[in-house]
C-alpha cells in the first residue's frame, strides 16, 4: 500500500463526507440479502445446460463449483476485515497494488453490477408476456421491471433488506413445495441400491472431461455471493460480518442447490434434455412430479427470484459506484454524493435504473435482427467483469497475506492462489461474444482513465476508508 494511500484510509472525514452510508444491517440479514442476490433458485436457470454438458453429474459439478467459489469467498472476507468499504474489489485491488489496478478492476465489477440488473429486468419482462398475455410489449415491461427496482432501492437499504426477507422466504417456500412433490412421487416405486447415488456418480456416463465442463457452467450458481462485500459501509461490525456472510452466502447456495439439483437428477436421470428446452429444463422435471400447478409456480418463482436479484445487483452497483465516486475515479460530485435523508447513494442508483433500461433496449433490438435475446447476450458478458473482480480480490488477499510474516503460511495463501488460478482458467474460457464485449468495455474504461491522468502519469485514485463505527 502505497504512503499517499495509508494517508488517505487513515485520514478524517471531511465536512463533504459528513452524510455517510447508514450502517443498519446485522449478519444475518446480510446472508438473506447476499442469499436474493445469488437467488435460492439459482440452479434452477441453467439446470439443463449442466446436465447435458455433465452427462447426468449436475449434484457433482454444483458442490466442485462451491469448492472453488469459496476460495474466492475467503478472500473477499479477508479483505473486508482489512478494508471495510463500499468500494469492494476496487478497493482491495487499489490499497494492497496498485490505484490503476482497482480503477481497472472496478471497471470490470460496474460492467457486471449492470449487466446483472440488466439481464434480470430482460428476463422478468419475458416471464411476465407470458403470464399476462394481454401486455405483450417487451419494451413497456422493461420499462415497468426498471421503475420497479429503481423505486424500491431508492426507498433505503432497511426496506430493501425487508423485501429480499419476504422474497428470500417465498423462494424457500417453493424450493420446498418441489422437494415434497419429489420425495412422493418416489415415495412408492422401487428403486435398486445405486439409484440415491447416481446424481453424484454414474460410472456409464462419468468422464472428468464431462465434469470440467459442467463445473464450467456450474460456477455461474453462486454469481453474486461477491455483492455483499459492497454494503460493508451499512453492516454492522463490518469486520467480522462480511467474512461471515460471505462464506455463509456461497455455503448455503451450494447445499441448498446440491438439494435441488440432486432431487431434480432422481427424478430425470442422466438422459439429455431436448436443446430447444434446455432453458425450461427444470420446469420440465416440476411437471414431471407435481403437474401443471407446480409447473406454473416453478416459473413464477423464476420471475420473483430474477426481480430480487435484479433488485439486489442494482443495489450493489449504487454502492461500487459510490466507492469509486468518493475516490475520484468517477465524478466525485455526481458519483459521491449521498442522499441526507435515506442515507443511499441515490443519483448511482437512478443512473444503473437508467442504464439497465437503455442496454436492455439496445441488446434486444440487436438481438431481434442477430438471434437470441437481450438476457442471453447480456448473461454471457456478465462474467467478463465478474471474473475479473474475483482474479483481483484473490490477488489483492495473496498480495497482503504475504507481506505480513505472520500470516505467510502456506495454509493462509493457498485459498488466493487457487481461487486465482480456477477463476483465470474460467475467464480465459469465456464464449466470444462475451470476450469481445468485455474487451470493448473495458477498452473504453481504461481510454477515461487515461485521459483523467494524462496518460496514468498522475495518481489515478485516492482512497477514503470511512472508520468502523457502531
Amino acid at each position: 500500500m502505497t504512503q499517499q494511500n495509508q494517508t488517505n484510509a487513515g485520514s478524517a472525514p471531511s465536512h463533504a463526507d459528513a452524510v455517510r452510508l447508514k450502517r443498519t444491517l446485522g449478519l444475518w440479514s446480510l446472508v438473506i440479502i447476499g442469499m436474493v442476490m445469488v437467488q435460492p433458485t439459482a440452479p434452477m436457470g441453467i439446470y439443463g445446460v449442466i446436465s447435458n454438458k455433465g452427462h447426468g453429474h449436475v449434484v457433482t459439478t454444483v458442490l466442485i463449483a462451491m469448492v472453488a467459489m469459496l476460495f474466492t469467498a475467503v478472500s473477499y472476507g479477508r479483505m473486508a476485515r482489512v478494508y471495510p468499504s463500499a468500494g469492494s474489489a476496487y478497493t482491495y485491488v487499489g490499497q494492497e497494488m496498485h490505484s490503476a489496478l482497482g480503477y481497472v478492476v472496478g471497471w470490470g465489477m460496474v460492467m457486471d453490477y449492470i449487466l446483472g440488473p440488466l439481464i434480470c429486468i430482460a428476463f422478468c419482462a419475458k416471464a411476465a408476456m407470458n403470464i399476462v398475455p394481454g401486455l405483450s410489449s417487451f419494451y413497456v415491461w422493461i420499462l415497468i421491471f426498471a421503475a420497479l427496482f429503481t423505486w424500491l432501492n431508492l426507498r433505503g437499504i432497511r426496506t430493501s433488506a425487508q423485501l429480499n426477507e419476504a422474497l428470500c422466504t417465498g423462494m424457500v417456500v417453493v424450493v420446498i413445495l418441489f422437494l415434497v412433490a419429489v420425495t412422493r412421487s418416489l415415495w412408492h416405486i422401487h428403486h435398486d441400491p445405486g439409484f440415491f447415488t447416481h446424481p453424484f456418480y454414474q460410472p456409464d456416463t462419468f468422464s472428468l472431461a464431462s465434469i470440467f465442463s459442467g463445473t464450467s457452467v456450474a460456477v455461474l450458481t453462486y454469481i453474486g455471493f461477491d455483492a455483499v462485500s459492497t454494503l460493508s459501509e451499512e453492516v454492522k461490525n463490518p469486520r467480522r460480518n462480511i467474512l461471515l456472510a460471505t462464506v455463509l452466502v456461497c455455503l448455503i447456495t451450494g447445499i441448498l442447490s446440491g438439494l435441488e439439483v440432486y432431487a431434480a437428477q432422481l427424478v430425470w436421470g442422466a438422459k439429455p434434455f431436448p436443446s430447444d428446452q434446455v432453458e425450461s429444463a427444470f420446469a420440465l422435471v416440476s411437471r414431471q412430479v407435481g403437474g401443471v400447478v407446480l409447473f406454473q409456480i416453478m416459473n413464477v418463482t423464476l420471475l420473483i427470484a430474477n426481480m430480487g436479484s435484479g433488485m439486489g445487483s442494482q443495489l450493489a452497483a449504487g454502492r461500487l459506484l459510490y466507492g469509486m465516486g468518493r475516490g475520484n475515479a468517477l465524478p466525485k460530485s455526481f458519483f459521491g454524493a449521498i442522499e441526507p435523508k435515506r442515507h443511499i447513494p441515490r443519483n448511482n442508483i437512478v443512473a444503473v435504473g437508467v442504464l439497465a433500461l437503455a442496454g436492455a433496449s439496445i441488446l434486444e433490438f440487436y438481438a431481434a435482427r442477430m438471434g437470441g435475446g437481450a438476457y442471453e447476450i447480456g448473461a454471457q458478458a456478465l462474467n467478463f467483469g465478474a471474473f475479473i473482480g474475483f482474479m483481483g480480490v484473490n490477488a489483492a488477499s495473496f498480495i497482503h497475506l504475504w507481506r505480513d510474516r505472520t500470516t505467510r503460511t502456506m495454509g493462509n495463501l493457498i485459498a488466493p492462489a487457487l481461487g486465482f488460478l480456477i477463476c483465470f482458467f474460467i475467464w480465459m474460457h469465456l464464449s466470444r461474444s462475451a470476450l469481445v464485449l468485455g474487451f470493448v468495455w473495458m477498452t473504453a474504461g481504461i481510454a477515461y482513465g487515461a485521459h483523467r491522468t494524462h496518460g496514468f502519469r498522475s495518481e489515478l485514485v485516492t482512497f477514503e476508508i470511512p472508520p468502523d463505527e457502531a
